[in-house]
């Protein structure tokens, strides 16, 4: 792809090798159309609803997650095209990695691109200084790395080619869908405010993936169709916890885990975060060790189980199972259980039915108007039993949220996955 001389690494972020950025027009796309346009769970929302929720992914989650693709098939990414969308090489880690390993990884080519600025301040509140220097700050901007630019005899960071966008960077726009079409696999942490949207792109265009969104995502009616179909799962490096992610200087540290360090890098720890893929890799092929129900109820290391046993749903055909580990492994029925199921989920073991959410569920009853009874003895009238999996309880509960019906009272749980054993 011809275009300017390299770029390489200035205090002030990437540039060409004039100091300058190209204003040369990208022949290979058509013109842009603009389109229309947790570390704890508290930040998160926060962060959606300021729309300022670009969290910059740590080297190492990046390295630790394509070792596991590698290790199931060391040929996932050989002659392959990766496309960075939603990227900012100046940065990016994501662009970092794969510019380094080219080679290793067998790569054809590396596609970067990124935001104008002033389209990520609309959009997104005011996140990290574009480089300094004579840079048009209204167009996006393209990174390509396919090979050896500077004639040392490798492929590496050093031989990036950049141009700018017709339009702003987004990845809607007609542009940038032209290079998704090219690409083999996209690799990306997208904004969580778009998660839904950007998969519903990446489907499209019919490509493979590895993204990270939060792990609520799971239940949204854009992505848990594509679970159930197995046409995507979860990575295979992120099991519970939290992350670290570089965050713009203005975003504010109310998260339960940040630091700043030497250089005024600024980090949160954000819990509940997973890759989403649709590329193989070993770990969601090896089968769970699970005790029998009757093993279970004697031994289980939860009180909500050890002599208890497993309840059985008011509204669905199907029993609750609250914790993974105790999935009784002789049930032949419908089981509810937690979404961070998915992180052991084998196909070959379990069958995924539903979820019990009111857009994907069959629930078989529907209760009139309740009373919901807040943990500190708030009442009000709601409707939320029909959107989710429900217990009857045998008492009031003490300083827990409850519902009653007809002055019976129940509860509901947060979604379950439902999943039958495979014989």
């Amino acid at each position: 792809m011809k275009g300017n001389a390299p770029f390489f690494m200035h205090g002030d972020g990437l540039r060409d090798q004039s100091g300058r950025g190209s204003n040369r027009r990208q022949d290979v796309c058509a013109p842009a159309e603009k389109a229309n346009s947790m570390a704890d769970t508290a930040a998160l929302l926060k962060a959606k609803k300021a729309k300022n929720d670009e969290f910059y992914t740590q080297y190492a989650d990046i390295q630790a997650e394509i070792n596991a693709y590698l290790e199931y098939d060391q040929d996932t990414f050989r002659d392959k095209t990766v496309l960075l969308p939603c990227d900012d090489p100046e940065w990016s880690n994501f662009t970092r990695f794969f510019a380094e390993n080219f080679s290793a990884l067998g790569l054809k080519k590396l596609i970067s691109t990124s935001y104008a600025p002033d389209t990520k301040r609309e959009k997104y509140g005011v996140l990290f200084d574009w480089a300094a220097g004579d840079i048009d700050k209204s167009r996006g901007r393209i990174f390509v790395l396919d090979h050896d630019a500077t004639g040392d005899g490798k492929i590496n960071f050093d031989d990036i080619e950049w141009k700018y966008l017709e339009g702003d960077g987004d990845f809607r726009s007609e542009e940038v869908c032209v290079l998704r079409d090219e690409a083999d696999i996209i690799v990306t942490n997208p904004p969580f405010s778009l998660f839904r949207e950007f998969l519903t792109w990446i489907m499209e265009g019919k490509k493979q993936f590895l993204i990270i969104g939060n792990m609520n995502a799971i239940t949204y009616k854009e992505v848990f169709p594509l679970i159930m179909a197995n046409e995507m799962w979860l990575g295979e490096s992120i099991h519970g916890g939290d992350r670290e992610f570089g965050v713009p200087k203005e975003y504010p540290l109310n998260a339960a885990g940040w630091r700043i360090d030497a250089n005024g890098n600024r980090y949160i720890r954000v819990k509940g975060v997973r890759w989403f893929t649709n590329l193989e890799h070993g770990r969601r092929h090896q089968p769970l060790q699970l005790m029998t129900a009757e093993r279970n109820i004697k031994y289980s290391r939860h009180k909500e189980v050890k002599g208890v046993g497993y309840r059985k749903y008011d509204n669905y055909d199907a029993i609750e199972v609250p914790f993974t580990d105790a999935i009784p492994g002789d049930y032949d029925g419908v089981m509810g259980v937690p979404i961070s199921f998915l992180d052991k989920y084998c196909p070959e073991q379990f069958e995924i039915v539903g979820i019990t959410k009111t857009w994907f569920g069959a629930a078989n009853k529907t209760y009139p108007e309740q009373i919901e009874v807040s943990k500190n003895g708030e009442r009000k009238r709601v409707s939320k039993l029909n959107d989710g999996a429900t217990l009857k309880l045998v008492e009031e509960p003490q300083g827990e949220t409850y519902y009653l019906v007809d002055g019976e009272p129940y509860a509901q749980l947060y979604a379950r996955i439902l999943i039958r054993r495979r014989r």
